[in-house]
């Protein structure tokens, strides 16, 4: 059997309704491209029929597709670590399950890094995404470039291609929550972008509300830098210093105009003002001690309940994971 060249990785998480689609555009793009090659689905816990349909298309295409069976729903991210764990490509392109970003443009991924790149990312060419994503994007594109120094121009498409080497380096990290574009990033020697399409999402919804974006980014900021800190602390000291010369200011005017009621209000609205300071601080704070609390316990990252795979003897139901967690009951060699 020839050694693998391409592995593509595509979490999926109740999508049912766009699979079929899925199939029928990315086995024929990946076709003619001519080389060895292997799919690999990660169903994160599905509460449809994704697992079920996951499991037909193994059985019709067993020679080059692979499914990964999580025991529960544990994230997009965390799907593709343990997509990056099974896979064994020299080059691994990532993929989402709903079609907004076309099969088809892999090869512009794989003829990039065919210029030496090891890492390259996308651009959509045309967003068909709500306004309020648009503006969303481009203003946590800008804040996490000035906190992270990490350069991407469109940070929330995961259609992107690795080189073998930068995958290994994801391996070795065990941090309990990330985001692997800008991990590929900090490891990348020569990183790169090309403009892909980006269509509609036919079938199915969005997975990320407005929360789920602020959580994401919220998770890349404090992964990447301590600058959210450093900036509050400075903060903090300009306010404590605005605070220190307003107090004299009162003091002066109290000596010179005397006692006045009125003035009770301004210093209610400054105490507002600084207690939302600190109540942010706290918060931002509570970021960074929360990821130490969940790194600390060791727990693992995901559960995988099986993977199916192609055997020398026949397709089977699958063998013990490599790492990622200790993985509940397998199924027994052709069960539902």
């Amino acid at each position: 059997m020839s050694a693998i060249q391409l592995s593509v990785v595509i979490p999926v998480y109740n999508e049912e309704q766009g699979l079929q689609a899925l199939f029928d555009r990315l086995y024929p793009a990946l076709d003619k491209l001519a080389i060895p090659y292997e799919v690999i689905f990660v169903n994160d816990g599905s509460r449809d029929r994704s697992a079920a349909i996951l499991r037909e298309q193994f059985q019709k295409r067993p020679d080059v597709t692979r499914v990964v069976l999580f025991n529960g729903n544990f994230g997009q991210h965390m799907a593709i670590m343990a997509g990056f764990e099974q896979c064994r490509g020299q080059r691994v392109v990532t993929l989402d399950a709903d079609l907004q970003n076309p099969p088809e443009d892999t090869h512009l991924l794989l003829a990039k890094m065919d210029e030496g790149h090891d890492y390259v990312g996308s651009i959509r060419r045309q967003r068909n995404d709500s306004w309020w994503r648009h503006v969303a994007s481009r203003a946590m594109n800008g804040l996490r470039e000035k906190i992270t120094r990490i350069k991407m121009t469109d940070q929330g498409c995961m259609f992107r291609a690795y080189d073998r080497n930068i995958i290994d380096a994801i391996n070795s990290c065990k941090e309990v929550s990330t985001f692997i574009p800008a991990l590929a990033y900090s490891f990348a020697r020569n990183p790169a972008e090309v403009v892909v399409g980006h269509e509609e999402r036919t079938a199915g919804e969005s997975k990320y509300s407005m929360y789920s974006l602020i959580r994401l980014n919220f998770d890349l900021m404090t992964s990447f830098s301590l600058v959210p800190l450093q900036i509050f602390s400075m903060l903090g000291m300009l306010i404590s210093l605005g605070s220190g010369a307003f107090f004299v200011f009162l003091v002066i005017r109290r000596l010179i105009i005397g006692p006045e009621a009125e003035g009770l209000f301004t210093l209610f609205a400054l105490m507002f003002f600084l207690i939302g300071i600190a109540l942010f601080g706290i918060g931002l704070l509570g970021e960074y001690i929360g990821r130490i609390y969940q790194q600390v316990r060791h727990r693992p990252r995901y559960l995988v309940e099986a993977v199916l795979e192609k055997t020398d003897e026949k397709p089977k139901r699958a063998r013990k994971p490599k790492a990622g967690a200790a993985p509940s009951d397998l199924f027994a060699d052709g069960e539902a």
